[in-house]
């Protein structure tokens, strides 16, 4: 089988939506130019972290080129520069994701940190012996070890709403859970491992109607549709920036007001307080109190100039040629033989998972590795999901509006010589 030849990647991709250039679009990403033993790059690991446009890059060197400094109150011209670009970058967020005031968005260093963060800060305090803490069989580990690190201190207990043969939520058993009234609902807008996009506005308002708290991890979530937490109507709203085309080591926590400021803070130091004493201290007001220390002001520019990026796109435009190519993706690897796809959720974002018969994911991504081509191989940190559909580990060829059709080619071509290869 021969290798796909660089020429026909760079130059035959066909653009399925009218208002979206994937041609434009590839330019803008440096990385993508790239070969890897000799093939083009295909580069379809976008679920564990997606690749980073050149706004994105121009930013981070700009800012450590011409005002690298600390932020909040310096009085030289570098800190107040460095402060505009920070703050400026959570306006950006805040718009971004719709939230009613900017002190709404707290940064924080990733998905993981923000939950941790709703566990430890608000959460944990409600918590008495016998609550429940209310999760889906979805979720990636991120978003359940830190509840049950909580349920453990305090005694309580997860409750868990299963997951269909397609991967979907059981949403009346989620609805027999809420009666119960668990502290918080914490549920994945996607999952990472099926790709399964749940209906979390209706679930929020079903939540609601119980009086139980929704925390949603958009991890997966914001890099393919548009946010608008108040529409949602969600308490607590995170994401990460890798994910989102933008900088590793930085992430957002959107809050509700009202619900942020029963949050403790969740780390002592610098910039979360307003005097300290020996004998106590006044905390900072929100969102400063829960940064403490000096922050990731790099990856807060390089983050805002990713959701500048996703919004001149429009997620209108780019998610409709997702949609296309995941329809494609689903297609052409459903048709080949020995192949299971894993997650046929009727709404999914785009993420192929799968396993073919008689090898094991490592060595399928080991083979495709040998043509350039990345994906993802293992369990996806979300055991549970495995588990469920009584699999150890998935191969997952996950989509951003940079691939195309091509590459879903090379893809399938692939594996048509895994199965060669261990026929």
């Amino acid at each position: 089988m021969r290798h796909l030849d660089a020429s026909l990647l760079a130059g035959r991709h066909e653009n399925l939506s009218p208002q979206f250039n994937v041609e434009n679009v590839r330019a803008d990403f440096p990385i993508l130019r790239r070969e890897i033993r000799g093939n083009p790059l295909v580069y379809l690991d976008n679920a564990a972290s997606s690749q980073k446009p050149r706004q994105v890059i121009e930013a981070l060197v700009n800012y450590y080129q011409t005002c690298n400094a600390n932020v909040h109150r310096g009085v030289h011209t570098l800190s107040q520069e460095a402060t505009d670009l920070y703050e400026g970058a959570r306006e950006k967020v805040r718009a971004f994701i719709n939230a009613e005031r900017v002190e709404e968005v707290v940064f924080v260093r990733s998905t993981t940190e923000a939950v941790n963060m709703v566990a430890q800060s608000y959460v944990k305090a409600l918590l008495e012996p016998g609550d429940e803490v209310a999760l889906t069989g979805l979720e990636h580990h991120s978003n359940i070890v830190p509840w049950q690190l909580i349920c453990e201190d305090r005694s309580a207990r997860l409750a868990v709403a299963p997951i269909n043969d397609k991967g979907e939520v059981d949403l009346q058993e989620l609805a027999e859970i809420l009666k119960r009234q668990p502290r918080i609902l914490a549920i994945a807008h996607a999952s990472n491992a099926l790709g399964t996009l749940n209906p979390v506005k209706e679930i929020v308002k079903m939540a609601r109607e119980q009086g139980v708290g929704v925390l949603i991890d958009g991890a997966q979530g914001a890099p393919h549709v548009a946010i608008d937490v108040q529409d949602i109507g969600c308490d607590f709203y995170c994401f990460s920036g890798h994910k989102t085309f933008g900088p590793t080591g930085i992430g957002i926590l959107y809050g509700r007001l009202d619900v942020l400021e029963k949050l403790s803070p969740y780390q002592g130091g610098g910039e979360m307080i307003l005097s300290v004493t020996f004998e106590g201290s006044t905390y900072n007001h929100l969102p400063f109190r829960l940064e403490a220390g000096t922050p990731n002001i790099a990856g807060a520019v390089g983050l805002g100039a990713a959701v500048d990026y996703l919004s001149r796109l429009g997620f209108a435009a780019f998610g409709a040629y997702e949609e296309d190519l995941l329809e494609y993706a689903t297609e052409q690897v459903a048709s080949l033989q020995g192949l299971r796809i894993i997650g046929t959720a009727g709404s999914k974002v785009g993420v192929v998972s799968f396993t073919m018969e008689n090898v094991h994911p490592h060595d399928i991504g080991t083979i495709l590795d040998q043509r350039g081509i990345a994906v993802r191989t293992g369990h996806h940190c979300a055991q549970p999901v495995m588990a469920r559909f009584q699999v150890p580990a998935t191969a997952r060829a996950s989509l951003a509006f940079y691939n195309t059709r091509e590459e879903i080619d090379a893809l399938c071509a692939g594996l048509r010589e895994v199965r060669r290869v261990f026929r």
